[in-house]
């Protein structure tokens, strides 16, 4: 978290994550209240695909540029 808050420390940003086990497991969702992060909970996420994720095509087509 400190290095995502020294790179977005001027924008508005919200965490989303796949449906990995770590990504749900209950301590992690603590810790993200905990330091006040803004995420997008679990159950909120699209159902039974990773692929409706929007974000993820974003960012690989930036890094896609930056190569």
């Amino acid at each position: 978290m400190p290095d995502i808050r020294a790179k977005c420390r001027q924008y508005r940003w919200t965490l989303h994550q796949d449906d990995a086990p770590s990504h749900t497991a209950k301590n992690t969702i603590k810790y993200f209240k905990r330091e006040n992060v803004s995420f997008i909970e679990p159950r909120m996420w699209p159902p039974n695909s990773s692929d409706l994720n929007p974000v993820d095509y974003a960012v690989w087509g930036a890094l896609q540029q930056q190569v």
